[in-house]
């Protein structure tokens, strides 16, 4: 897995425009104490669901794939100049 700049804050990003489309498609937002853990999985599993991502192979889904997996989605939404994706 190639390791990409700015990943954390990426994954982050990721996180906030994944619950707001959750949101909007009726899912409660997730509490203060839900873990990223949870969020992730969750997130990830609605798009994969909404058919957003293509599916992980079964024996590669695990937290670290599936945050990279986030992280190359939310990558592919924001726009050219957005300043998470400048070298």
């Amino acid at each position: 897995m190639k390791k990409i700049k700015h990943e954390a804050q990426l994954l982050k990003k990721a996180l906030q425009i994944g619950q707001q489309y959750a949101e909007k498609r009726g899912f409660a937002h997730f509490d203060e104490g839900t873990s990223n853990k949870i969020k992730i999985e969750c997130i990830y599993r609605l798009l994969v669901e909404d058919k957003v991502l293509t599916p992980l192979a079964t024996d590669k889904e695990d937290g670290p794939n599936m945050k990279h997996k986030l992280v190359l989605w939310i990558q592919k939404q924001l726009p050219d100049n957005h300043p998470l994706l400048s070298d």
